[in-house]
């Protein structure tokens, strides 16, 4: 089959880009297609042209390397499929297909198709570990891990942080990532010790990273090749009051994490700290009262 692709190229984060349009001809649908972006390569490099650039590892779907807009669909719109397992028979000849990159704020263009993640390699450094004793390897039965736990964990863990999601969403989140990294350990006995340091450590530097707010749309679980159930944000919000209200202070106060301004809490109303004093002495009055009240009615 011969295709037309529209393609986004683009030489650094600094340039301006534009779409180039190219023939892929003598397309397999036995193809993968970044077999097929392969193809198309050989022949510009043939033709003393730039190749297009694009991120790829494993090309097996497992370590979430590749991944791009294909027709303004994360991987390309196949339920549970990276780009790299995307196979050239969904395709029809003479179709036009249109490539782009994550488009994010936190997901810069590095060049043509490759954009930089390392917003979440900052992520997963602020809480994605657990602290265990070294020594001997432990017995596998040495602690004992409920089968729903494991279950939750397992499926948490499958996340390859491909980036889609935060390229599907209308405002960029990144909470599905998020809670993904953080339902996976706080699942686990390993790692409850750190869960509430974890949870808090977290979602503040997802915050001062430059992604959206999640809004329920729900595109990030569509898109995700690993279908990470959209359930995980709840977790992950019920986790974040926990800890919060273990740690007894201001949500996302962590003194681990510098944290910048946020432009959603710019316009909520801030207690200073007489209307904190003045909540504290009612609450202490009301506590007397009912206190006075309930030894009147034991006597």
């Amino acid at each position: 089959m011969n295709l037309t692709l529209r393609v986004w190229r683009q030489q650094n984060a600094n340039a301006a880009g534009s779409f180039v349009s190219y023939q892929a001809n003598n397309v397999t649908p036995d193809m993968s297609f970044l077999e097929m972006l392969d193809a198309l390569n050989e022949d510009l490099i043939s033709r003393q042209e730039p190749p297009i650039a694009f991120e790829h590892d494993c090309r097996e779907g497992i370590c979430g390397s590749c991944g791009f807009l294909i027709n303004g669909v994360a991987h390309g719109g196949q339920r549970g499929t990276t780009v790299c397992q995307l196979s050239m028979r969904f395709f029809k000849d003479g179709d036009q297909l249109t490539l782009e990159p994550w488009r994010a704020r936190a997901f810069p263009v590095i060049r043509d198709l490759i954009v930089n993640r390392s917003a979440f390699d900052r992520i997963i450094q602020a809480g994605g570990f657990i602290s265990a004793p070294t020594g001997s390897t432990p017995a596998a039965n040495a602690i004992l891990v409920p089968k729903e736990d494991a279950d939750t964990a397992f499926d948490a863990a499958a996340c390859i942080g491909c980036g889609a999601c935060v390229a599907a969403c209308p405002n960029a989140s990144a909470m599905l990532f998020t809670s993904a990294k953080i339902t996976h350990l706080n699942s686990l006995p390993q790692g409850q010790p750190q869960r509430d340091q974890r949870t808090l450590g977290m979602v503040a530097t997802m915050r001062n990273e430059l992604f959206g707010s999640c809004t329920n749309h729900g595109e990030c679980e569509a898109v995700c090749p690993k279908r990470i159930p959209l359930e995980f944000i709840g977790k992950m919000n019920r986790d974040l009051m926990r800890a919060v209200w273990h740690r007894h202070r201001e949500p996302l106060v962590v003194p681990s994490i510098v944290q910048l301004p946020s432009a959603e809490g710019a316009h909520e109303p801030q207690l200073q700290g007489d209307a904190h004093e003045h909540l504290r002495e009612e609450a202490q009055a009301q506590v007397q009262a009912e206190s006075r009240e309930h030894a009147v009615t034991r006597q």
